[in-house]
């Protein structure tokens, strides 16, 4: 008498073989390949405090990605994060100006980037209007107000105490900035992957008809989403602004662009339902580790942009490219 065995697939019984090959496995050989390169590259790489400046070149847009990579799970987009950054700014310069003290600039950063998200959100969910049209919209809405109000000028007048945001150490070279990074990379990746929110942003996702006929408030998580972006997107704000210490109009220009390619090389999918804050972590980590390294080689901004926007292609293009040479 013979017997058959049943052969169980590999994704079932092997999670070590499973993690071993995913994209996350993959960016964190590139990290540390990067890593390696650019030791060898300079000798100044390695010293402590240019490593923790290096952390300068993702934190502030890693914030924001955190909440993208949700939004574009959900199949949502928000091209105006930029230019909410250069509002919030701009509102936090003119109360700095007026005498504000700094609770009261975090407030407005905080409260600027919430009221652009929820105007973002009120137009995507509640008027059904396309993310990525509204968002272009907005862009140069949220922009162009800080030009009117603030021209060739900038704003400077900030209290010492600001400076602590994006200039201050909690501990040796532990900036506060990464403080925020890492406590914003738990909390996102609790919500997404262990909470019922989580799952219904990967539903909607999907497929966001069966999501509503299953009893999911599609609009409702839409608006939240972007109130998420909006938030974080007035942290990297107040972040950004306290670093720099000044605000000009064109604070924050292309940050749209490096935000998507961060989401995007982090393995979430561009047309939403699949990802993971983890992989979104380990690619602000490799661009970080790319714009310091080559800055450290003098290598120009305009080269920079370049090699970002071949990046954010690539990333597009290759896995389709590789499922197309699979079949």
């Amino acid at each position: 008498m013979s017997t058959t065995t049943r052969q169980i697939p590999d994704r079932l019984t092997s999670p070590l073989s499973r993690a071993l090959k995913s994209w996350e496995a993959l960016l964190l050989v590139v990290a540390v390949a990067i890593f390696i390169a650019n030791s060898l590259a300079s000798p100044y790489f390695l010293d402590p405090w240019n490593l923790s400046d290096a952390s300068f070149n993702f934190t502030e847009k890693a914030m924001i990605a955190f909440a993208m990579a949700m939004l574009i799970i959900a199949g949502e987009i928000d091209l105006s994060v930029g230019s909410i950054i250069a509002l919030a700014s701009t509102v936090m310069g003119a109360a700095a100006a007026a005498g504000a003290g700094t609770p009261s600039l975090v407030v407005l950063g905080l409260g600027t980037g919430l009221v652009c998200g929820a105007f973002n959100g009120l137009l995507v969910a509640r008027f059904g209007l396309p993310s990525i049209v509204v968002t272009i919209g907005t862009m140069s809405l949220f922009r162009g107000i800080s030009y009117i109000a603030l021209g060739d000028g900038a704003y400077t007048q900030y209290p010492g105490s600001f400076a602590w945001f994006g200039q201050g150490y909690v501990w040796w070279v532990i900036t506060v900035e990464l403080v925020i990074f890492a406590l914003a990379a738990l909390a996102f990746g609790i919500l997404l992957h262990r909470t019922n929110f989580g799952r219904m942003v990967f539903a909607i996702g999907n497929n966001a008809t069966a999501a509503r006929f299953s009893g999911i408030r599609v609009e409702k998580i839409r608006f939240i989403l972007f109130l998420l972006t909006g938030l974080m997107s007035g942290i990297a704000a107040i972040c950004l602004t306290s670093r720099l210490g000044s605000t000009r109009p064109s604070i924050a220009s292309g940050f749209e662009l490096e935000v998507v390619t961060i989401v995007v090389l982090g393995g979430v999918s561009i047309l939403g339902g699949s990802g993971s804050i983890l992989g979104v972590v380990l690619a602000a980590l490799v661009m970080g580790l790319v714009t310091f390294g080559l800055g450290l080689l003098n290598v120009p901004g305009i080269v920079m942009s370049i090699i970002v926007g071949l990046l954010l292609i690539a990333v597009i293009a290759l896995p389709r490219l590789w499922t197309k040479l699979r079949l």
